[in-house]
């Protein structure tokens, strides 16, 4: 197949609301440099990454939760610290954290026998700040991503897959589940008992079924409509996500928290950690702001961790684990690209469980 010239993408044109975002049909597709691949994106999952990179919701200015301003944007962002890295991007930006393709073109460096591979890109992308500790490119945020027929990417940091999982399986995988993997990877959690919060979401899904496969018991958090879809995931008890946790679980209860909500229910996630429990976060939903008694952090020998960075091994087990059949994403619904803006506002309403998913059109030959 001769790669079009232009292709249909998704750019992001600044940061704020959704009508920030436009659907257009002569993007210049763009070419691999020297040891990057061409992929035709086939599916891309949505993530609390794309809106709060839309929003600028990294902005210390911004105190909302991501749901306040998701839609519309938020007045307080301050373009200078507004992204995952703490440079301000450049626009237009293709978004699109997740990326599921078939390679069809090979960079200066790279072996033609990629071409054809289904594929995986990592989303947090180190090779283009080399490798240094704690730094990481988001893929759709410091770089153009998924929301587009065609992406590049560092073939050492794209993955091919074996597997008879459907494209929008696949393509829920990369930011949900290696940031889940993150958290439970940086917490070294074993069988012990865990908590995890937003456990609904795509990320909160992706942890119940991971943590399940360290041996974890795991309970988990979402809203009451939504027990029976997470206890399927695998968790041995779901709460109610306004639940006094004191009172259901008993302090000192818990071994690991793995909060992606934050919020004002943060406190009693350290009240019902046991003494030199850990506690990891890679996301506040519910709102960045809150309040820590730190007589309790010291008296308790507590560990708090946050979980942004990712070591070469979380993603490289993501595909290991997905080879073997160990888990399996929860598509909870399909879009054309096109409907990104239907998508996103549905992603808001948080009244799925598991992954909404992107699907661009084909190329024509």
């Amino acid at each position: 197949m001769e790669t079009p010239k232009t292709m249909h993408a998704v750019v992001l044109t600044g940061h704020g609301g959704i009508d920030m975002l436009e659907y257009l049909t002569d993007v210049p597709t763009p070419k691999p440099r020297p040891d990057e691949l061409l992929i035709q994106t086939v599916a891309a999952g949505v993530n609390n990454t794309d809106i709060n990179t839309r929003i600028g919701w990294c902005s210390k200015a911004v105190q909302e939760a991501t749901n306040t301003g998701g839609t519309g944007g938020v007045a307080t962002v301050d373009d200078h610290d507004a992204s995952w890295s703490g440079t301000p991007l450049t626009f237009p930006r293709i978004p699109g954290a997740d990326v599921c393709g078939y390679v069809v073109a090979v960079g200066e460096g790279v072996s033609d026998s990629r071409i054809g591979e289904r594929v995986l890109v990592r989303n947090m992308l180190r090779s283009y700040v080399d490798y240094r500790p704690y730094e990481c490119w988001t893929i759709g945020s410091e770089c153009d991503g998924g929301f587009a027929q065609f992406v590049v990417a560092p073939a050492c940091e794209t993955h091919p897959v074996d597997c008879d999982w459907t494209d929008a399986e696949l393509a829920s995988v990369p930011c949900a589940y290696s940031t889940a993997e993150n958290m439970l990877h940086r917490a070294d959690v074993g069988a012990e008992r865990v908590l995890i919060s937003g456990a609904s979401g795509g990320v909160g899904s992706a942890a119940v079924q991971l943590a399940k496969r360290r041996g974890a018991e795991v309970i988990a958090l979402a809203s009451a409509t939504k027990a029976e879809d997470v206890k399927a995931l695998g968790a041995d008890q779901v709460l109610d996500r306004n639940a006094d946790l004191v009172t259901e679980l008993g302090a000192g209860s818990i071994d690991v928290v793995i909060d992606l909500v934050a919020g004002e229910q943060w406190p009693s996630f350290l009240d019902v950690l046991r003494r030199g429990g850990r506690y990891a976060t890679a996301g506040a939903i519910a709102g960045p702001i809150s309040q820590i008694d730190v007589r309790t952090l010291y008296l308790k020998d507590l560990t708090l961790m946050g979980c942004t960075f990712q070591e070469d091994e979380v993603f490289a087990n993501l595909i290991r684990y997905i080879e073997a059949g160990e888990i399996h994403p929860v598509v909870a619904k399909t879009y054309p690209l096109r409907d990104i803006a239907q998508a996103q506002e549905d992603f808001l309403t948080k009244r799925h469980t598991g992954k909404l998913v992107l699907i661009p059109p084909e190329v024509s030959s």
